[in-house]
C-alpha cells in the first residue's frame, strides 16, 4: 500500500531540512533501509534510509527545496499502484471530517491549545512519539507549510497524537517565545572594507550553532559541579585491553568515559530526563551522545542503550558514527535520541571547561584530558593521572547534591574500571 516518505526530524531543534539530491529515479524499486536521498540539515548532511519496501511512484519535493520536517518528500508503493487517492482523497476526506468536527468542538470548547512546558513551549518538542517524523493529517500539513509552522512543536488532539488544523491554528494564537524573538530584528554590525579583514559567510551550521546555544544558555537555568578522578587504573585497564584488540577496535578514553556515565546514570535518573513545565520526563532508556568537532561545528552522535551495551559495542558504535560525522555523511539513527551528552576535549590538552546544556538533555558533562600532576598520597607528594570532569544541570530538574553524587559515581566506576566490563 502506498505511503509517504517524510523529512525526518534529525535532532531537538530541527525545523527543516535541504533535499540536496534524490539517489532513486521514479519508477526504481526500493528497500527498507535503503538510501533514497540525501539531505542537509543545519547539522550535517544526512542520508535518508526508506522506511517502506516498494517503489518510488512519485517525487513532491525536487533537488534543492528547503522542506519543513514531517513535510511529505515522496511516495512509495507497490509497483504500478494509484496513488492519487493517497494525494487526493485523503486530503479531502481529512478536509471533510475536520470541518464537520469544528463546529461542535466549537460548540463545546475551544480547540485544545499545546500542552506547554511553563515557556509557551509545546511539550511534544520534549517527548515526542514520532522521532523519525510528524504524524499529521494532509490538512494540517498544507497550512502549516502556508504558514511557517513546525510541526514537531505542535501537540495533536487526534488518535496517536495526530496533528489536526485546530492543532495547528491553535498553536498559531499562542507561539513559543522563541518564535516570537526570532522575529525581532537581529543585531547588525558595521562590517569594516579594505585589505585588513576577510569576511566569510558563516556556514547553516555555524548559524544554527549560534541560535541554539543562545536560546540555550538564556533559556535553561544551568549551575555546574566539577570533580576530580584518578585515571591510573582506567589508563592501565584501556592499555591492557587495546594490546589484544586489532587496530580498528582499540577503545578510547571516551569509550570509558561513555560507558561510566551510563552506568550511573541507573542511579540517578533525574540526569537521565527532560524538564516539561510542570512535568518532568524521565527516559527508561539511555542513551549517551558524544559532541564530536566537525567541518564548520559540532555534531552530538549517540550510543543507544548504553548502559546495558558491552565497552566493545560503545567504542565500535562511536567509532563507526564519529567517522560518518566527520565525513559529513551520517545516518538519520546516529544524531537522534540522546538522552544524555558528553562534551570530552581531552584530545585538546585542555584541562578543565564547562559545556552548554543540550536540550532536551537536563546535563551535559564537560571531560577535560587525562594528565600527570603532582598529587599527594599518604601525605607524601607524587605523580598521579588526574582528569577534571564538570557537569552542567538543569537547576529546575536537579540539585547540586544531586550532581555531585552522580560525579562521585562516575569517579567511582572510573577508578574501579574492571567494573565497566561486567
Amino acid at each position: 500500500m502506498a505511503d509517504y516518505v517524510v523529512m525526518p526530524k534529525l535532532g531537538f531543534d530541527m525545523r527543516e531540512g535541504v533535499l540536496n539530491q534524490w539517489l532513486k529515479a521514479i519508477g526504481e524499486p526500493v528497500t527498507r533501509g535503503e538510501v533514497i536521498a540525501e539531505i542537509e540539515s543545519d547539522k550535517a548532511t544526512l542520508e535518508l534510509e526508506s522506511q517502506l519496501d516498494g517503489f518510488l511512484l512519485h517525487v513532491l519535493e525536487d533537488a534543492g527545496a528547503i522542506v519543513p520536517i514531517g513535510a511529505n518528500l515522496a511516495i512509495v508503493g507497490e509497483e504500478g499502484e494509484d496513488f492519487a487517492a493517497l494525494l487526493a482523497g485523503e486530503a479531502a476526506g481529512d478536509e471533510a471530517v475536520e470541518s464537520a468536527a469544528e463546529p461542535a468542538a466549537e460548540a463545546a470548547q475551544p480547540a485544545p491549545a499545546p500542552a506547554t512546558n511553563g515557556s509557551s513551549q509545546p511539550v511534544s518538542a520534549v517527548s515526542s512519539e514520532f522521532p523519525a517524523g510528524v504524524k499529521a493529517t494532509p490538512v494540517a500539513r498544507r497550512v502549516a507549510r502556508e504558514k511557517g509552522v513546525d510541526l514537531s512543536q505542535v501537540s495533536g488532539s487526534g488518535p496517536d497524537g495526530r496533528i489536526r488544523k485546530a492543532d495547528v491554528e491553535a498553536y498559531l494564537a499562542s507561539p513559543p517565545p522563541a518564535a516570537v524573538q526570532a522575529a525581532a530584528p537581529a543585531a547588525t554590525y558595521s562590517v569594516p572594507d579594505g585589505d585588513d579583514v576577510e569576511v566569510i559567510e558563516t556556514t547553516r551550521l555555524r548559524q544554527a550553532i549560534g541560535r541554539r546555544m543562545t536560546e540555550r544558555k538564556t533559556t535553561v537555568p544551568h549551575f555546574y559541579v566539577t570533580s576530580e578522578v584518578d585515571m591510573e587504573a582506567a589508563m592501565a585497564l584501556r592499555k591492557e585491553i587495546n594490546n589484544a584488540l586489532p587496530p580498528e577496535n582499540k577503545v578510547t578514553v571516551n569509550d570509558l568515559i561513555v560507558k561510566a556515565a551510563a552506568l550511573a546514570l541507573r542511579d540517578f535518573p533525574n540526569l537521565n530526563a527532560s524538564y516539561a513545565g510542570d512535568k518532568l520526563v524521565r527516559y527508561n532508556h539511555i542513551n549517551v551522545g558524544t559532541a564530536v568537532a566537525v567541518e564548520g561545528g559540532l555534531l552530538t552522535v549517540v550510543q543507544k542503550d548504553t548502559d546495558t551495551s558491552s565497552l566493545s559495542s560503545v567504542a565500535a558504535d562511536n567509532k563507526a558514527m564519529i567517522g560518518r560525522a566527520r565525513e559529513g555523511r551520517v545516518k538519520p539513527a546516529d544524531v537522534e535520541g540522546a538522552t544524555f551528552t558528553i562534551s570530552n576535549l581531552g584530545a585538546f590538552e585542555v584541562d578543565h571547561f564547562i559545556a552548554i546544556i543540550n536540550p532536551p538533555d537536563a546535563a551535559i558533562l564537560a571531560v577535560g584530558s587525562a594528565r600527570k600532576v603532582p598529587v599527594v598520597v599518604d601525605g607524601e607528594l607524587a605523580v598521579g593521572m588526574r582528569m577534571k570532569m564538570t557537569i552542567s544541570a538543569d537547576h529546575r530538574v536537579t540539585d547540586g547534591a544531586e550532581a555531585a553524587q552522580f560525579l562521585q559515581a562516575v569517579k567511582a566506576l572510573l577508578e574501579n574500571p574492571l567494573l565497566l566490563l561486567l
